[in-house]
């Protein structure tokens, strides 16, 4: 019996094929938005993790010097001495030529087992390494980028992170110029029993346990967007499903009545109904999961370009099936089908044995659902305003955002319908009045739609009105901060005192850049020098200042913080803060710093050199006619022997940042498109499942006269004023979106606020391909009724409705 009557449930299936791909492809393009986001975190995490192992030797304690200077020799051989098992290291940020590697020296006879990322085989290797022969191990890539490099030799090996060479210790000391200041030493997991303490042999040490890289704590911010993004995509999937299955259960009321009148308990067809529903959505989100992987692999090349660019993180451009991912994307499936599907379930429990088959609308609200509905995101939207007040935390941002799309869209339904009766007020004719009465009738059945309509738009309007914004401001400031014609960099000391000898007598100014790293207010920032010359005093871009500013910065007296710095710490102007060696300097102003996740101070290259006279002296901006920057290219490229690629022109180095800028915001766009198709998606699902139900409205109104092509024409123009209204509400939605994304999130999550801009160009963009997807979702719908069979129209006088 249970057999058969299972078999006669899902037979349902066979004679609606549409429907049924529907709800697959519902869950599954559901699912393959969230777990493709998901592989791409988890491959990017990964990523960070395998550096983190590689790079700081994360799986060993470490020790530090406390005030963050560096530890002297001395320390590191007291600790030898005792019997302390622990290995030293010196890294730093090195430039060979125009490339920057991460550069980690290792004393490999030293170095713990676990600990030895580089891989030397033979006595004739260990020698190379160990014998001051400029030997670098890199990957292949970073082999790529320093082909042609002179000084230096390469041995590729496929462990090591791109963008990092490991060296022998003292090679690594004198590219760094560290003199002997050890970056920290690392403890073998297995030392000698009885030791003396630490605070006993070097209390200026601390020990650390590296628990999480952290790059990972940096990117957080852009993979948090990125899983609010496929969050939001899940969601709208969700409510395609949530049509569907309601659809289904409406119109098999029939046979849930007749199954259970044959004997079938209510407990036994609520199982079969259940496992019916968790099979779909198994085998949904399988597909979901394979289309994901699939996604997730076209996307991540511009996540792995996005993350370099913003953050200079390394990550794999090929994707890896990774069980966390996967299981997720699976569970989610699983989880959002059970969710969608509980409030038909509980209908199918609460219906009478002998209720009859009256396929009327589902999702038909009452007054007092839709006021309750309304209260519900009334309410949201207060918790929205007071988090943003009151809020701190980047979670907190996400929140705000949360909790304002899902109020407006709570509150869509109850918009519209007011809309809708005031239109129905002032109609002038009985046709048009029932039209717009017609479609208040239908509003319930579309509300989820629509509302997912609404999320989609709005999110369309706020993520590009930010990335507008970002991209305006950024463009600007690219043109205050880029002013030099030329920037130039020599490949060690002796090309740049070359260079300093021969540029005066070839050009308007030199403009040295010149900068060191340095613990200020408790963090290694980098410290950089500037010229006192009008090109900063005329256009460097500074969000405060005081009377002074360059004076100040000039006399070495004072110095500017960048925005991240000064957000961060809550620095004011006028405050006194000290660089490393006891330089205390006062902040005379804030410059704007986009695309710097990290605080900054700027001082006058004169005094930075006074007090640091042993930093690198490489870098330099050169002013000239740009008429004449072309052929000062060529000359310096040409005297001086300085690689073409050391020698960039101001153009081509905006051309590169925009293109990084652009890169950016790639992964963003594609989910925007992506959540506005699926939205689109929900809105045809919806209006085919209407289209199944609403004969008893429509024939009435064609057995007085109206003609079936008319009543589709209406049909038509019932979805467009639909999507009409609900773009207009999005409109300010998005833009409280972007306000939110760039006061509350962007601050944040990068330190940095933007000015928020309008572009209304962008908004018509976007409404006009929201029309061209509402009237596609209605054309199927409308083809059925401009064709359907007169009988079909008068078999409902005959049926019981």
């Amino acid at each position: 019996m249970n057999r058969a009557t299972f078999l006669v449930l899902i037979s349902y299936w066979r004679y609606r094929p549409l429907q049924l791909v529907t709800l697959v492809l519902g869950i599954a393009l559901a699912t393959a938005l969230w777990s493709g986001v998901q592989a791409i975190n988890a491959e990017a995490r990964a990523s960070y993790a395998r550096s983190a192992a590689i790079l700081e030797q994360s799986g060993l304690s470490q020790l530090v010097a406390k005030n963050g200077d560096g530890i002297p020799l001395a320390s590191f051989a007291r600790l030898r001495r005792a019997g302390w098992n622990v290995s030293p290291v010196i890294e730093g940020d090195h430039r060979f030529g125009s490339v920057r590697i991460r550069l980690v020296g290792i004393d490999l006879l030293s170095m713990p087992s676990e600990g030895r990322v580089v891989t030397i085989s033979g006595s004739s290797e260990l020698v190379d390494f160990i014998g001051g022969t400029n030997l670098l191990v890199v990957s292949p890539a970073t082999a790529t980028r320093l082909a042609g490099v002179d000084g230096i030799r390469l041995k590729i090996s496929d462990d090591i992170p791109d963008g990092a060479a490991f060296a022998d210790i003292g090679v690594a000391d004198r590219l760094l110029e560290k003199n002997g200041v050890l970056s920290r030493l690392v403890i073998a997991s297995t030392q000698r029993q009885g030791l003396s303490s630490l605070e006993t042999i070097a209390p200026e040490l601390q020990l650390v346990t590296t628990e999480r890289p952290d790059m990972a704590r940096l990117t957080d911010s852009f993979h948090l967007n990125l899983t609010a993004f496929g969050f939001l995509a899940f969601i709208v999937g969700l409510f395609i499903v949530y049509s569907a299955t309601g659809l289904s259960f409406e119109q098999r009321r029939a046979t849930f009545r007749t199954v259970r009148c044959l004997g079938v308990s209510l407990r036994a067809l609520t199982i079969m109904l259940v496992v019916e529903i968790m099979a779909l959505a198994f085998i949904s989100g399988v597909i979901g999961v394979v289309l994901g992987y699939v996604m997730a692999s076209m996307l991540l090349p511009g996540v792995a370009a996005t993350l370099r660019g913003l953050y200079g993180a390394e990550v794999t451009g090929s994707l890896s099936l990774r069980p966390q991912w996967w299981l997720a994307g699976m569970s989610m499936a699983l989880a959002g089908t059970a969710i969608s599907s509980a409030q038909s379930l509980w209908r199918v429990r609460q219906m009478p044995i002998l209720a009859g088959a009256q396929p009327q609308a589902w999702a038909l609200a009452s007054k007092t659902g839709l006021k309750v509905q309304s209260l519900a995101g009334a309410a949201l939207l207060i918790m929205s305003v007071a988090l943003a007040l009151a809020g701190t935390g980047l979670v907190s941002g996400f929140i705000v955002l949360g909790t304002l799309l899902l109020g407006f869209a709570l509150l869509l339904p109850a918009v519209l319908s007011t809309i809708l009766r005031l239109a129905e007020r002032r109609a002038g004719g009985a046709m048009t009045e029932w039209f717009w009465a017609d479609t208040r009738l239908q509003l319930p059945g579309l509300s989820l739609a629509l509302m997912a309509l609404l999320l989609a738009l709005s999110a369309n309007v706020g993520v590009g009105t930010m990335v507008s914004s970002f991209r305006t401001t950024f463009v600007g400031w690219l043109d205050q901060r880029l002013v030099a014609e030329l920037y130039v960099t020599a490949r060690d000391e002796t090309e740049a005192a070359r260079l300093r000898q021969w540029l005066p007598s070839h050009a308007d100014a030199v403009l040295p850049i010149w900068s060191t790293q340095g613990n200020i207010l408790g963090n290694e920032l980098q410290i950089t020098g500037v010229a006192d010359h009008s090109t900063y005093r005329d256009h460097w871009p500074l969000i405060e200042r005081s009377p002074d500013t360059w004076d100040m910065v000039a006399q070495g007296r004072g110095a500017l913080i960048n925005e991240q710095l000064w957000r961060e710490k809550g620095v004011q102007l006028g405050q006194n803060i000290t660089l490393p060696d006891g330089w205390m300097v006062t902040v005379s102003g804030v410059y704007s710093d986009y695309g710097n996740p990290k605080g900054q101070v700027m001082v006058g290259a004169d005094a930075l050199l006074r007090h640091y006279p042993d930093i690198p002296k490489l870098r330099y901006g050169v002013r000239v006619d740009p008429r004449r920057a072309p052929e000062l290219k060529r000359q310096i490229v040409e005297e001086l022997a300085i690689p073409a690629s050391n020698v960039v022109d101001q153009a081509s180095i905006k051309q590169q940042s925009r293109a990084v800028f652009e890169q950016t915001f790639t992964v963003t766009a594609a989910l925007n498109v992506l959540t506005l198709a699926v939205a689109g998606f929900a809105m045809f699902a919806s209006l085919l499942t209407l289209s199944g139900i609403r004969l008893p409205q429509l024939a009435p109104v064609w057995a007085m006269g109206i003609r079936r092509r008319n009543l589709a024409l209406m049909e038509i123009l019932r979805t467009l004023a639909l999507w009409f209204l609900t773009f207009v509400f999005a409109v300010p939605v998005g833009l409280a979106l972007a306000w939110v994304l760039l006061v509350i999130v962007n601050v944040e999550a990068f330190g940095w606020r933007l000015p928020m801009m309008i572009f209304p160009s962008d908004w018509l963009r976007l409404g006009a391909i929201a029309l061209v997807a509402a009237t596609l979702s209605v054309l199927l719908p409308v083809i059925r009724l401009a064709t359907i069979n007169p009988s079909d129209l008068l078999r409902v006088f005959a049926n019981e409705r």
